[in-house]
């Protein structure tokens, strides 16, 4: 069974849950030198969607580079209105969130934002771009923001370091991942070629119906746990509320944004927008009102 690892969430995360493929993709992708890094940190093991009222065909991953450098991953297999705003609504976020009320600016992280696109966005047969701010005579202005798009559509015309990639992200059968292979010597996408293939020998048609009837599973679990939240809080508002009174539980103890994501295994960008609600509600952060808090800035996203 083929595996495809554009259109498979759980191929997505098996592989770039792999410390040596996320290493060698970045580097591929941004230039950096392989050697200088010491390590790409998965800020959040879910791949979730950025909010719940998004279309399915996207993919996102959240990283840190080093420690300090901010890095989302996003797939993206269907265009969407307005997605340069987009993009650039989401990069400033990654950029600004992390800095809290009271916090110098010096804490602030170089943000990178990769999307591979399997759509024709931009004109022109280039199909690596990369952004930065710069004036207009090209001299940079800082290189702490930086946007990178992969269009897997277009043909490869040139050598780069990046084809290897978008050739794996568009094998469509076990032959054109066995020539990705036998092409790309990179030790990264050998090692990415590997899981694809181990998970194409394993994941049979029932082993998809499992995991559907597990998912559902989860799911009836969490609308139960919700109503009962909902019940005791006079308002049953979905996993929204449940996440949001976790969040201010965990706020109260004294915990840090990037704690809470990793306890709670929820996205950084989801614990981020409700962290940010809830400072206004300090120390008591009550549930309801950030709650409301959160609805509107979500509002606002969409």
């Amino acid at each position: 069974m083929f595996v495809s690892l554009k259109k498979d969430e759980f191929a997505f995360r098996e592989v770039f849950g792999v410390a040596a493929v996320r290493k060698q993709f970045i580097s591929d992708v941004t230039g950096i030198p392989l050697k200088t890094i010491r390590s790409v940190r998965i800020v959040s093991p879910i791949l979730r969607k950025r909010t719940r009222k998004q279309k399915q065909g996207i993919l996102d991953l959240a990283l840190t580079l080093n420690d300090d450098t901010w890095i989302d991953i996003e797939v993206q297999l269907k265009n969407q209105k307005f997605w340069i705003k987009r993009n650039l609504f989401y990069l400033s976020h990654l950029y600004a969130d992390e800095l809290w009320t009271g916090e110098d600016y010096d804490k602030l992280k170089k943000s990178i934002t990769i999307s591979i696109l399997d759509f024709k966005l931009l004109p022109g047969k280039k199909y690596h771009s990369i952004y930065t701010l710069r004036d207009q005579d090209g001299e940079e202005f800082t290189d702490l923001l930086e946007v990178h798009i992969i269009e897997l559509c277009k043909d490869l015309t040139e050598e780069s370091p990046v084809n290897g990639w978008i050739r794996l992200f568009n094998a469509e059968t076990k032959e054109e991942l066995a020539m990705v292979k036998k092409l790309d010597r990179n030790a990264g996408i050998a090692k990415a070629v590997e899981v694809l293939e181990k998970l194409g020998i394993e994941r049979s048609p029932s082993w998809y119906w499992v995991q559907s009837q597990k998912a559902r599973r989860d799911r009836a679990a969490e609308d139960a746990y919700v109503r009962d939240e909902g019940r005791a809080e006079g308002r049953v508002e979905g996993q929204d509320f449940k996440l949001v009174t976790l969040v201010c539980r965990k706020l109260r103890k004294g915990k840090d944004m990037e704690t809470i994501a990793e306890e709670l295994e929820e996205d950084i960008a989801e614990i981020q927008l409700i962290c940010e609600a809830a400072k206004d509600f300090s120390p008591e952060y009550n549930e309801k009102k950030v709650f409301a808090e959160v609805m509107e800035r979500k509002k606002g996203l969409l």
